[in-house]
């Protein structure tokens, strides 16, 4: 029999085994090689940040407003890409780009905006062999050109989109003023870091002959500007405002998330990691979070309970449900609900499933006509199966000041008898950011908050749940527990 051979010599099993050994490594560099540069394929966003993609495809301008390291810019990165290229993954539910688009994109300095933007988009600015393992893949790079006086620093950069054209990413600053922002007519404008006011106006200029896209990222770190009282304060179709906390980056461990936090001097503490802008002396809840947050529990049955409805069409219609725990006099939220532009059909049929026997407070423009039906929005959301009490809402003594509202609620936060369930974000993140300006409470972005304070004022209608049929209750009170929601 004739021995194996090859043409360098005899093929042993040593030397077929390290032939197999040199393909697997060939194999996995080139499946590494893949993945680096084409990292927009692996990218999978956290709920906020897949939120905040999802706004585009409704709202013009976002902001997304979040603490440091949690990815509100890894999230801007990969988003831009995805426009530049027009590569969607099967999850997108943001606006698409059927077409290139013309971009800006940029940051405090062209230092920042190379380190930040650029890096994230393109790859390591100085080292260029590794340009294409940002979020926009390789294989799409067509063309780059490089900014003078700025070390690494892109100008530029020439996108092979999918429908067979070309994008264009311009890399801008605004350390140099609006000035040169102005462009022809572009389609997409992403600002990293907070923009001075008459540059953020000049990037909408841009993107209104096309209505296109703002979208901002940053942390609230200068407190109530210019540019966050736009989102917060000013009402409009066309904004919306995103917040991520470091409890929202599911990257951390719950020992990890609080040497974060301790890390932070407290003056910064909430803009660092929950993304809240400091409103100094105009809070109007001046306590830790920490201080009200409860982990949801199961609610011992013998606690009362009720909702608080704020009704809306512009601004959300919004509920909270209340457990009261009498014996010690505190008030737990357990349950939060916020949605604009529905129909009152809408609104109960999301909230019916919070239990039938239910007493709901609402205000007194619940006993406004509906400009449709004509009838009262109290009546119309009893026909629909709601508890509402028989009154609207008011204090013991008739009256229904929000300031004595407010009074109580804070004053409730300082003794320890308010809590919230962690799970209550849209409770929280109004909480963050309610404030005053003069003096004078400012009424934006307030509802859920409204309805748990209308559910506060009329905790004498409080009710516990009925026992169910066949099961009577021991002696000294209940036997079971009931969960809220």
């Amino acid at each position: 029999m004739s021995s194996l051979s090859s043409a360098s010599g005899p093929l042993t099993p040593q030397s077929g085994l390290s032939s197999m050994l040199k393909e697997q490594a060939a194999l996995l560099a080139e499946l590494n090689r893949r993945q680096r540069t084409n990292l927009l394929a692996a990218y999978k966003p956290y709920s906020k940040q897949k939120e905040f993609h999802a706004a585009g495809e409704d709202y013009r301008e976002r902001l997304f407003m979040a603490g440091n390291q949690l990815g509100k810019t890894l999230a801007g990165a990969a988003e831009a890409a995805m426009h530049l290229t027009g590569r969607y993954p099967d999850w997108w539910e943001g606006k698409r780009f059927d077409k290139p688009v013309i971009m800006l994109a940029g940051s405090e300095s062209y230092e920042l905006t190379r380190d930040g933007v650029q890096r994230l988009l393109v790859g390591p600015p100085m080292n260029e062999e590794d340009w294409g393992t940002g979020y926009i893949p390789k294989a799409a790079i067509i063309a780059t050109t490089r900014r003078s006086g700025v070390s690494g620093a892109l100008d530029s950069v020439t996108v092979r989109h999918v429908s067979g054209g070309s994008s264009t990413l311009l890399f801008k600053a605004y350390e140099q003023g609006r000035g040169k922002w102005q462009a022809n007519t572009v389609d997409y404008v992403w600002f990293d870091e907070e923009p001075p006011e008459d540059v953020y106006f000049e990037g909408i200029t841009r993107t209104n002959a096309t209505q296109g896209l703002i979208a901002v990222t940053f942390t609230p770190l200068k407190g109530m500007s210019s540019v966050v009282a736009r989102y917060i304060l000013e009402e409009s179709p066309d904004r919306e405002v995103i917040t991520m906390t470091i409890d929202d980056a599911e990257h951390y461990t719950p020992e990890e998330r609080q040497k974060i936090i301790n890390s932070y001097p407290a003056h910064e503490r909430e803009a660092r990691t929950k993304g809240v802008p400091s409103l100094g002396s105009g809070r109007i809840f001046p306590v830790l979070e920490e201080n009200i947050v409860v982990d949801p529990f199961e609610i011992p049955r013998h606690f009362a309970q009720l909702g608080g409805l704020d009704f809306g069409w512009d601004h959300p219609t919004a509920a909270a449900r209340l457990a009261w725990d009498r014996d010690n006099d505190v008030i737990y939220v357990t349950r939060d609900y916020r949605q604009r532009e529905a129909t009152p059909i809408i609104h109960a049929a999301a909230l019916k499933p919070w239990d039938d026997w239910l007493p709901w407070a609402w205000p007194h423009d619940g006993l406004q006509h509906d400009k449709t039906s004509g009838e009262q929005l109290a009546i119309q959301y009893r026909d629909l199966g709601l508890n509402l009490t028989i009154e609207r809402a008011t204090f013991d003594d008739g009256t229904n000041g929000v300031e004595a509202g407010v009074s109580d609620m804070l004053q409730r936060m300082q003794t320890g008898r308010w809590k919230v369930f962690r799970n209550c974000i849209f409770w929280l993140e109004e909480f963050r950011l309610y404030h005053r300006v003069d003096g004078k409470i400012v009424k934006e972005r307030d509802d859920v908050l409204s309805a748990s304070r209308y559910a506060l004022m009329m905790k004498r209608y409080a009710e516990t749940p009925p026992i169910p049929k066949g099961r009577y209750r021991g002696a000294g009170g209940s036997s079971s527990s009931w969960m809220a929601g």
